[in-house]
């Protein structure tokens, strides 16, 4: 009976530890007040009421504080932190991103519980548009957006904001664990070919010359704030040119050190010109008359 008690004490003592209560949700345009919250929407903390931050000051909670947000009706879960505690109470204010992984509506009901998440060693996100090939600086882009996430979770689609644009970005996995948390950690990011990407169709200009194929490469640095992007282009070797293809302008591929090949293209004379050298041919040297203003046969 005696270790049934130290049992059951154990047990109540880590359910007091746990912050668990439900909250009706909206998302940050909801949110009243003067200042413009707009920095909610880029990233992936949440704003709860200030009875949670007196809860939880008398828990054991481990910091950073992490939430594991559920919706029991459509049963889908997602994890975040807390970037303020100032709504109102019961209501709890969630990105937009965040409110349809969870399939919430406005003023729906989301359970919010604790939670400890191990760190994150390893990352793989699907672009959710070709469009996110075309940013300048992806690598720039990315680091300074997750700085606002605290953690991840495998099957969000994340929404990062960038030159008033909106891009998304599948969690396709993460390690070590379904849900890490991303502060202060060594990440490995990898890629996937982005949603709705297609290869450029193939345009010969010859019969039997091959096509120059895009491929793209999207590579991961060692830590998260080293992320590096790589567009590579593989060109297949240029077909060998035969001697009559050869125009000026055009290099000669077939060049050997030591050998120099001299092009020269025949062209027919200017008919003026021909004309003056048939002149010149029929020219006599001393064959001009004389001429004189006295007549002939007049005497003065």
């Amino acid at each position: 009976m005696f270790s049934f008690h130290v049992f059951d004490h154990q047990l109540a003592r880590g359910f007091q530890n746990r912050f668990s209560t439900q909250y009706r949700c909206y998302s940050v345009s909801m949110l009243a007040g003067p200042n413009d919250r707009s920095d909610v929407e880029k990233g992936g903390k949440i704003i709860m009421p200030p009875s949670a931050l007196d809860q939880l000051s008398r828990l054991n909670i481990t910091y950073p504080m992490l939430f594991k947000l559920t919706n029991k009706n459509s049963d889908r879960m997602t994890h975040c932190g807390v970037l303020e505690f100032v709504a109102d109470e019961g209501i709890c204010y969630l990105p937009h991103w965040m409110m349809q992984n969870l399939l919430l509506e406005e003023g729906g009901l989301v359970q919010v519980e604790s939670v400890n998440l191990m760190v994150a060693t390893y990352s793989k996100f699907q672009p959710q548009s070709p469009d996110f090939l075309d940013i300048t600086n992806p690598k720039a882009v990315l680091e300074n957006a997750l700085r606002n996430f605290a953690c991840l979770t495998t099957g969000d689609v994340i929404a990062i904001n960038y030159n008033e644009k909106i891009y998304e970005l599948r969690v396709m996995e993460t390690k070590p664990d379904k849900a890490v948390s991303i502060i202060e950690c060594d990440m490995n990011v990898d890629f996937d070919a982005p949603l709705g990407y297609k290869e450029p169709e193939r345009r010969p200009n010859h019969q039997d010359e091959p096509t120059c194929n895009k491929t793209v490469f999207l590579t991961g640095g060692r830590n998260r704030s080293q992320h590096e992007f790589k567009l590579m282009w593989i060109e297949p070797s240029p077909a060998p040119l035969a001697p009559s293809d050869i125009k000026r302008g055009i290099p000669n591929y077939d060049f050997k050190i030591g050998r120099i090949t001299f092009i020269r293209n025949s062209r027919p004379l200017p008919r003026k010109i021909v004309d003056d050298d048939d002149a010149i041919n029929r020219f006599i040297a001393f064959s001009g008359q004389g001429q004189s203003l006295r007549k002939k046969g007049r005497k003065p």
